[in-house]
């Protein structure tokens, strides 16, 4: 519900709606709601279970249903599923991404609902799955433009204000996506213009944490761009969002935006004070409190890698490297890319220790991490700064010489 934007009337108006669509009287209340929220109601009937799955797009056992022990309901056929509803295409051959928003049937009514509204939302987790295994790329960016436009396109016919604002939020966050995948990419002229347009539209759906993403991936671009006076200026617009002051989950996501700012500054005393709020506040944080998909890469581990990274600028490559391990470690295996970047900046922390034959047998592991996919530009650079660094520290040794002679070619054309 609160991904959806849903209150408890609107859900049970949504549920009413999908009711009488099918032929039934829609009697369910604010109350019904209630009672379904609190577990009064562990096994809705039959036919408001179909209507909650229509609604939602998920099992009811998804939504926390639970039958009643050895019972089979057989009151109702299953309903047959809309062959446009929930469907997905992923596919990443020749450095494309197709990924089908579904659409709105034609035989609906003219007007735009919640229930579409939900249906739009779907593709934004299947872009997010992507770009965790794979990072920013051409074919992402594009779909994600694509949905953003179908979103605007049907806020027009929208029922309410309020399905406007919505739609208004879906567009932002398939935007924001948009310019994540071009930060990743290293095109930073069109992120920027992404996150303008994304900001715009954040704030005209009134969408506070969708206007945190964008003050975040503003902070991204301004460092992937030496603008570190600027990074830190977007990490604390991201503080003094609604979505921050409200859950201090966010809020330790923008505290560790500003602490790497503060950190590429060069600025010690300001650097690892945003890392203490950021991790008071992530200590105070509900894991398991639901939020949109594309949050699911920060947590502890993420702390870690941003912790790794602010060492890594203030000159404690010892403390980098511990944190990049801390990061690994907690770090899933479907976060691919993510646990790449780890990688590279704990070769790096190595590095600087002086012990390039680790390093080096480090960073050879990216690409085994990244299997046969183009490697992302903002990893790309990374490996560069790596390879630089490399031939500066130690550019006489048989394993620089040989990871050189190995990856050249790799790294290069990735």
């Amino acid at each position: 519900m609160l991904e959806a934007g849903l209150t408890q009337e609107e859900l049970a108006e949504a549920v009413n709606l999908r009711l009488r669509a099918d032929g039934h009287e829609g009697t369910v209340s604010d109350r019904t709601v209630r009672n379904w929220l609190a577990g009064k109601t562990v096994w809705p009937h039959a036919r408001q279970r179909q209507a909650l799955e229509a609604v939602f797009g998920r099992a009811v056992e998804e939504l926390g249903f639970t039958p009643p022990a050895g019972r089979q309901d057989t009151a109702l056929p299953p309903p047959q599923e809309d062959p446009v509803r929930r469907r997905h295409f992923l596919t990443a051959t020749t450095g494309t991404t197709a990924a089908a928003v579904p659409l709105v049937a034609a035989s609906r009514p003219s007007s735009v609902g919640t229930s579409d509204v939900i249906r739009l939302r779907e593709g934004l987790e299947a872009l997010t799955t992507l770009d965790q295994s794979r990072g920013g790329h051409d074919g992402l960016e594009r779909t994600a433009l694509s949905s953003a436009g179908q979103a605007l396109r049907l806020q027009e016919r929208a029922a309410s204000q309020r399905i406007r604002q919505r739609l208004f939020g879906v567009a932002a966050d398939y935007t924001a996506a948009a310019a994540w995948s071009a930060i990743d990419a290293r095109h930073p002229e069109h992120a920027q213009r992404y996150l303008d347009r994304a900001l715009y539209l954040s704030r005209m759906s009134k969408n506070h944490t969708a206007e945190l993403r964008v003050w975040n991936s503003y902070a991204m671009l301004a460092r992937e761009s030496r603008n570190y006076t600027q990074a830190v200026d977007a990490a604390q617009a991201a503080q003094t969002t609604t979505a921050a002051r409200r859950d201090p989950f966010l809020a330790s996501l923008a505290h560790a935006r500003t602490a790497t700012g503060h950190a590429y500054l060069g600025d010690r005393q300001a650097a690892l004070r945003s890392l203490g709020y950021a991790e008071e506040a992530l200590s105070k944080a509900d894991p398991g409190a639901p939020r949109p998909s594309w949050t699911v890469f920060y947590g502890p581990g993420e702390l870690h890698g941003l912790t790794s990274i602010v060492h890594h600028q203030l000159g404690d490559p010892a403390k980098a490297e511990a944190a990049a391990h801390r990061d690994l470690a907690a770090t899933p295996a479907r976060f691919r890319r993510n646990r790449a970047l780890a990688t590279v900046w704990l070769a790096l922390a190595q590095l600087h220790q002086h012990d390039v034959e680790q390093a080096c047998a480090t960073a050879e592991t990216v690409f085994d991490l990244m299997e046969d996919d183009p490697l992302p530009g903002r990893m790309r650079s990374l490996l560069g700064d790596f390879h630089r660094d490399l031939i500066t520290i130690a550019p006489d040794s048989a394993a620089a010489r040989e990871w050189g002679d190995r990856h050249r070619n790799e790294w290069t054309l990735a």
